[in-house]
């Protein structure tokens, strides 16, 4: 009988990361995209997100997209949404656990929009690494512009391997 572990590749730890954070996005309620993030320090999870409305309010699966029903473009007129962002929400559970995400290094489905940006930078992250590309590129100079190291890596494959 061959040993079945000589086929096993371990993940690196950025795919790891990634990967989870593609669970992570399976809770969305957004049926545009489906958006996950992971805030990670010292290979430790410290937070994760998806998008979706707020807690307690119905969402898009329930009532529909605004964004589609006014034919608004992917990037652009984010007010017009119900949804929290995943990396918004991956700050307000730091926040509401008393974590600090300083020094952290976020794992996220797509890059971020503006307004993520901002706030990914005032949460002093360190680094942000993403398989997938939203519509809106205005993050690169800002995270340019206050050290956050960025790396778009290739998508992690989708299946889980494990030894049985």
């Amino acid at each position: 009988m061959a040993d079945s572990s000589q086929h096993f590749k371990r993940p690196e730890t950025d795919d790891y990361f990634l990967k989870i954070a593609a669970v992570v996005a399976e809770r969305s309620t957004c049926r545009r995209h489906h958006v996950g993030a992971v805030a990670v320090k010292s290979k430790h999870i410290l937070t994760t997100g998806y998008n979706g409305a707020p807690a307690g309010t119905r969402d898009c699966l329930e009532l529909g997209c605004l964004r589609d029903q006014n034919n608004i473009p992917s990037g652009t007129r984010h007010e017009i949404c119900r949804a929290v962002h995943a990396e918004q929400n991956v700050i307000i559970q730091a926040a509401q656990h008393g974590v600090n995400l300083e020094g952290a290094t976020v794992y996220c489905t797509h890059t971020p929009c503006i307004l993520c940006a901002k706030m990914l930078a005032n949460a002093r992250v360190k680094r942000f690494v993403s398989f997938g590309k939203y519509a809106d590129d205005a993050f690169i100079d800002l995270f340019k512009e206050v050290g956050i190291e960025v790396e778009i890596r290739p998508r992690p494959p989708g299946a889980i391997e494990f030894l049985d």
